[in-house]
């Protein structure tokens, strides 16, 4: 009896998991779908073959920080002009753009590489909680 090691030819039989973000806490949630999409979860899990599934992320405004760090945390980002660092609270970008809250909580648990931004684009992250994807028959992912 031999290890089944998948290679970039086999087919990877991708699942579609929906995730609840309402009342989660971002890191545990994050974690967990980070899991998924880099493939952990699956028995084919492979390190440098994307063997993840897809991640669709539904209440993004009702994620939930602990402690302080809901009025402490702040976002930065650099536009590329000197002296172009811009810096937005937590809860400023929360009512903007909650969406971006939970992708770059996500996308900071995967590699920092070309295989890791492959991964990130399986994820779909929306602000309600409806979600364009009914076709693909999501399954609902419970993150511990």
């Amino acid at each position: 009896m031999s290890t089944f090691v998948p290679s970039s030819k086999d087919l990877v039989n991708r699942k579609w998991f929906v995730v609840d973000a309402s009342g989660q806490t971002l890191g545990r949630l994050a974690s967990g779908a980070a899991r998924v999409l880099s493939g952990k979860n699956s028995t084919q899990y492979t390190p440098y073959i994307d063997t993840g599934d897809h991640v669709i992320v539904i209440n993004a405004e009702k994620i939930v920080l602990t402690g302080l760090k809901s009025q402490q945390k702040l976002y930065r980002r650099y536009t590329g002009f000197p002296g172009g660092l811009r810096e937005e609270e937590f809860t400023k970008l929360l009512a903007r753009k909650p969406e971006a809250i939970v992708e770059q909580a996500i996308k900071g648990m995967l590699p920092k590489s070309k295989l890791g931004r492959q991964m990130a684009t399986k994820l779909k992250v929306y602000k309600g909680d409806k979600h364009p994807h009914e076709a693909q028959q999501p399954q609902p992912l419970v993150v511990a």
